[in-house]
């Protein structure tokens, strides 16, 4: 493993909470999440506890389930726009999809959060799962091979577009009456099967060349498209021998595609029930799984299997038929279905039992314990090869943050595995991320052979 000297943070923001029923739990504040105040105060917390970023998760479709959770989301970009305004340091990271954008706009609207927040944006790339989203925009929903194929293309003429500006063609020369230098301002010219654009952008490049890339998922497309493309990778493991062949299998990935491993950090989410003792975090959790509604759970297990679960017996083991064609770590389409996979497998759960291990953080490690434990289980995921760093999750807002950056946060500091203090303004700083040199500035420096075929010298077809 290529040890780094601290760890990744970042606050998985899902309002109320990552619990299904936080919502219903006396503490949390579900009446708060469509005001900018609620947000600012997570991510004041965060930032306070020096962790890396924010993230939001987000699809552009409404979850059928709305009767029983609070499924509603505001827009990522414009909620961290928001943030921006009363922060300094902390990352921005807002989830958009290839499959339902376009890339002119989105390249545009992420390098406008880059200036606006002095280089703390990040994207999150998803490709969109949920069939539901296609309706929205009037089409059918595309396949898992279609969309990464119109992903692949996107990032391409994304990066391209944020390249589009070199370093220094703002010159700002009041003197001369010139504000900047045509020659360093490029078409991109990207033509694809799917996708096209001309460029350029008419944004300058930003504070942090790029905002950062991060990408989600587990799949045998999504690791290849990780392995490619992200910077950071957000993951669902539940085991710390599965973390670490996820880890090394995407490292050794990167490696084959010419890419530094020690650039591509891996991230699994991490949800946190804390107590003074164990007993009381154990009674936390079951609080929450108390909360549950059985309805909801069985939509999502149904939404994850294809199948109507409801006549079921909630106290009876779940079927592991319902998983026959899921796959295994090494071939799998769909991670999310793969992980549960894995749970009635190993665990062999009634269908009440799975619903309440799907209820906290849908598959993501769920820890219940003192601070130290949880401090514990993090050390050891990152010293023993299973993460760079992880997503947290609290199973509440804004409570279950504080709780983890109040009584978690010191004592990963005082162990030298977490930062004290910011030594870094961006997002790429935090995370000892390179700044992505610009193609044509690259080009520029290595001028193509005048006796090559012209089709051979374009520029802006790549993502490096």
């Amino acid at each position: 493993m290529s040890a780094r000297r601290q760890m990744a943070l970042n606050a998985f923001i899902f309002p109320p909470g990552h619990h299904e029923a936080a919502w219903r739990y006396d503490k949390s504040q579900p009446e708060r999440i469509y005001d900018a105040d609620y947000y600012q105060q997570i991510a004041l917390a965060a930032e306070a506890a020096k962790f890396d970023a924010v993230f939001f998760a987000d699809s552009p479709s409404l979850n059928g389930a709305v009767e029983f959770n609070a499924a509603g989301r505001l827009d990522p970009l414009l909620t961290l726009m928001a943030i921006a305004s009363v922060t300094e340091r902390i990352g921005l990271i807002a989830t958009a999809s290839t499959t339902y954008s376009q890339p002119y706009n989105l390249a545009r609207a992420f390098a406008s959060l880059d200036h606006l927040s002095h280089g703390r944006a990040g994207w999150n790339i998803v490709t969109t799962d949920s069939a539901a989203a296609g309706p929205n925009f009037g089409v059918d929903h595309p396949d898992p091979t279609d969309r990464y194929e119109r992903a692949r293309e996107f990032v391409d003429i994304v990066t391209a577009l944020w390249d589009s500006w070199e370093e220094e063609a703002v010159l700002l020369d009041k003197a001369a009456g010139r504000y900047a230098d045509p020659d360093k301002i490029h078409r991109v010219d990207i033509r694809g099967r799917l996708l096209a654009s001309s460029g350029p952008l008419n944004v300058p490049r930003t504070p942090q060349g790029q905002p950062v890339l991060v990408q989600a998922g587990a799949s045998n497309e999504g690791r290849d498209f990780a392995a490619a493309h992200a910077e950071v990778i957000f993951t669902a493991q539940r085991t710390l021998a599965d973390a670490r062949r996820f880890y090394s299998a995407v490292k050794a990935q990167a490696a084959q595609r010419d890419r530094d491993p020690d650039q591509v950090l891996i991230l699994p989410g991490i949800s946190p029930f804390i107590g003074s003792t164990q007993r009381e975090a154990d009674e936390l959790e079951q609080r929450f799984n108390e909360l549950t509604v059985p309805a909801y759970g069985i939509r999502q297990i149904a939404s994850i299997t294809g199948e109507d679960v409801s006549g079921l017996d909630l106290d009876a083991p779940v079927p592991a038929s319902l998983f026959a064609d899921a796959g295994d770590v090494t071939d799998n389409r769909r991670s999310r279905r793969q992980v549960v996979a894995g749970i009635v497998e190993r665990d062999k759960p009634t269908l009440r039992t799975l619903l309440h291990r799907l209820a906290g953080a849908r598959g993501h490690r769920v820890i219940a314990g003192t601070p130290e434990r949880v401090a514990d289980e993090l050390a050891e995921w990152f010293l023993r090869g299973g993460a760079d760093g992880f997503n947290v999750m609290p199973p509440y807002f804004p409570g279950g943050l504080t709780d983890f950056t109040e009584q978690v946060v010191p004592i990963l500091v005082d162990r030298g595995l977490f930062r004290r203090d910011y030594t870094g303004t961006t997002l790429r700083e935090h995370l000892g991320l390179r700044v992505p040199e610009n193609r044509f500035t690259r080009a520029r420096s290595n001028p193509p052979r005048s006796d090559l075929p012209r089709a051979d010298r374009r520029i802006g077809t790549g993502h490096r």
